[in-house]
């Protein structure tokens, strides 16, 4: 397959599928920096910020990548990944030889396989690239995008990963991004029972958080969920940067990928029984940081009211 031209504003159309509370900012970014784009999303409304911006609308992925040189897809889940780029009105099925497709959902390391080869039958490059940063960070362009795929594929994309992101690593072939940020969700994901046992012994011994945050957040204990969740914890702000069903999701990923590379992933699979319990309380449409609220009511502590 011929290496793709370097993807800049004038050379190349952009699509994007997927415009939820990190896919908007990101497809913005783009519009901003002089790509024309075409989007889709499952709910019209939510293009409604991106039309504004001069983005047109397409009623389907199909028709998305018919208009398109580089498809970008951001969705909840992996059936969602397959739905929208191997559906019959899926993106590929649009796609002419020498487009490009980028997945940027966090999904699995084998799906992003099967796409790539689907895509190679038909002349099609593809690249997995999950992302990490959360609303805050597609919204201030500062993401950490985590790429698999071709060499000359990702170097050509690299104006508009540069777009989105401050810290962008080529990890290596096909899936490689998606497991990297398998790495990541397991790394945030006991560090999240941490920052939040941590509140709650706070809050239980008298303290005051705000000020305990002072003193903890920026030394060794310093995170990047202490720092930017932590406030939103202590006020009570449960709206989601990253949605809880969509972490829980992630974290089965990791777990049967574990599994299938026969390791014992104990803290992984507690922080996924936590967050399982969260969301049977009701909480899986709020953010990670809500598991505050479920380890509050082990204690017998209504967080909200307290």
């Amino acid at each position: 397959m011929a290496d793709v031209p370097r993807v800049e504003p004038g050379n190349a159309r952009i699509g994007w599928i997927g415009t939820g509370v990190m896919g908007s900012s990101m497809c913005g970014h783009l519009i901003d920096k002089g790509f024309t784009a075409t989007v889709y999303n499952r709910t019209r409304e939510k293009t409604e910020s991106l039309v504004a911006k001069g983005a047109t609308w397409a009623d389907s992925p199909r028709a998305v990548a018919e208009a398109s040189d580089v498809i970008f897809t951001i969705v909840g889940f992996p059936n969602d990944v397959r739905s929208v780029l191997l559906g019959d009105e899926g993106a590929l099925a649009g796609c002419e030889s020498g487009n490009v497709l980028v997945d940027m959902t966090t999904s699995e390391p084998s799906l992003a396989v099967v796409v790539h080869e689907a895509a190679a039958a038909k002349g099609v490059h593809s690249v997995d690239a999950p992302v990490s940063g959360g609303d805050i960070g597609a919204r201030e362009a500062r993401l950490s995008i985590m790429i698999g795929g071709d060499k000359p594929v990702v170097d050509a994309l690299m104006p508009c990963f540069e777009a989105m992101g401050k810290t962008i690593v080529h990890q290596g072939g096909p899936g490689a991004g998606q497991h990297t940020k398998m790495v990541n969700q397991t790394l945030i994901a006991t560090n999240m029972i941490g920052v939040c046992e941590a509140l709650l012994y706070g809050y239980r011994a008298g303290l005051n958080l705000t000020t305990v945050m002072e003193s903890v957040s920026t030394g060794a204990a310093g995170s990047w969920s202490l720092s930017n969740l932590g406030p939103r914890i202590i006020d009570d702000n449960f709206a989601p940067g990253f949605i809880v069903e969509h972490f829980i999701k992630d974290m089965g990923i990791a777990l049967a990928e574990s599994k299938q590379m026969g390791l014992s992933m104990p803290g992984l699979a507690l922080a996924h029984q936590l967050y399982l319990a969260l969301q049977a309380q009701g909480h899986g449409r709020d953010g990670t940081h809500a598991l505050e609220l479920a380890l509050a009511s082990l204690s017998g502590i209504d967080w909200k009211n307290r």
